[in-house]
């Protein structure tokens, strides 16, 4: 049965935000509007996860890296964290599927995961061009199996994401359950890319306001990261998937991002098959702006968001199991 999502606007931006905005605007856009997107470049673009060296995770973080996966993982604890908490949550990173890593966000994972007051598995899927997408959904799918066989419960997992592994976090779960495998207990997804159909963003009003990504860009990712694909795909496409099967969710977004109208329609899709979700949009803040919580008091309240949606939705399938 159809439900309302909740939506959830969240007023107030702070000068730090606005500024950073405007850097990224004048300096930043226009760098990414002219980078050369070819198969060759891209071989280099994972090289971007070394920049991650300098984003040391707040004091106290453990990390531990994870053996037997196709693809790099670590335990990422944020200060404080049990080590033998049995509620986790697992999370890929965004990049535009060809870049970043696990260094690039260990800082915010750390965060996340001491808001939430558990461990975080963070995977690196391997990317594009260097694999086809298909590899790096299995990848995640994966990793949720080996949780899964650890035994860890579906209902004390949560899976996350950001930008591309927003994408992830949508696909990993809707595929591991035409797997057969047992839905987890909620999904969080920061500034989700979700929408193969570039044209809807590139019309958008937020394309000429985006202070990253230029609408227009995205149409390279997705002919070199999903060619041929039907952008109506529901393999590839996650809102045009069956969401019935799907937990909560939480979609967190900036006001002024491009990505905005993916956010709107896949809270929209998910109310229509009966899926809670809470989208919030946040006043006058750009793609991912939780990377930015050092400067930016929003990106904190918002992490401290997503921990206590972590919270709530396990304590909820605990409860619900009980009865």
């Amino acid at each position: 049965m159809a439900i309302t999502p909740t939506i959830e606007e969240r007023a107030g931006c702070g000068l730090a935000a606005r500024l950073a905005a405007r850097i990224a605007y004048r300096f930043l856009r226009p760098l990414v509007t002219r980078l050369p997107w070819t198969p060759f470049t891209l071989r280099f673009a994972f090289l971007l996860d070394l920049v991650g060296v300098f984003l040391v995770p707040p004091r106290g973080t453990r990390t531990t890296k994870v053996r037997g996966l196709p693809c790099p993982a670590e335990w990422v604890r944020g200060p404080g964290v049990d080590r033998a908490s049995r509620k986790v949550i697992l999370y890929f990173h965004g990049g535009g599927f060809v870049a970043c890593g696990l260094r690039t966000h260990r800082r915010m994972i750390a965060r996340i995961s001491q808001a939430a007051g558990m461990p975080v598995l963070s995977v690196g899927y391997r990317m594009q061009p260097r694999v086809p997408i298909e590899t790096s959904i299995a990848d995640c799918v994966e990793a949720y199996r080996r949780l899964l066989a650890a035994g860890y419960a579906p209902d004390d997992i949560v899976v996350g994401g950001d930008s591309a592994g927003g994408y992830l976090a949508f696909t990993a779960p809707l595929r591991a359950v035409r797997e057969g495998l047992p839905r987890p207990a909620g999904i969080a997804a920061l500034s989700p890319f979700l929408d193969l159909d570039i044209d809807q963003k590139i019309a958008h009003a937020n394309a000429a306001l985006d202070p990253f990504i230029p609408a227009t860009r995205l149409w390279d990712m997705v002919r070199t990261c999903f060619p041929g694909a039907d952008v109506t795909d529901p393999e590839l496409c996650p809102v045009h998937a069956d969401l019935g099967d799907l937990p909560p969710a939480l979609i967190q977004v900036g006001s002024i991002e491009v990505l905005l109208g993916d956010a709107e329609l896949m809270a929209e899709r998910l109310g229509a098959a009966g899926v809670p979700c809470t989208l919030q949009i946040w006043e006058g803040q750009m793609h991912v702006f939780q990377v930015f919580a050092d400067v930016s008091r929003e990106g904190l309240i918002a992490i401290k968001e997503i921990g206590a949606f972590a919270r709530e939705v396990t304590a909820r399938t605990a409860r619900e199991r009980a009865a």
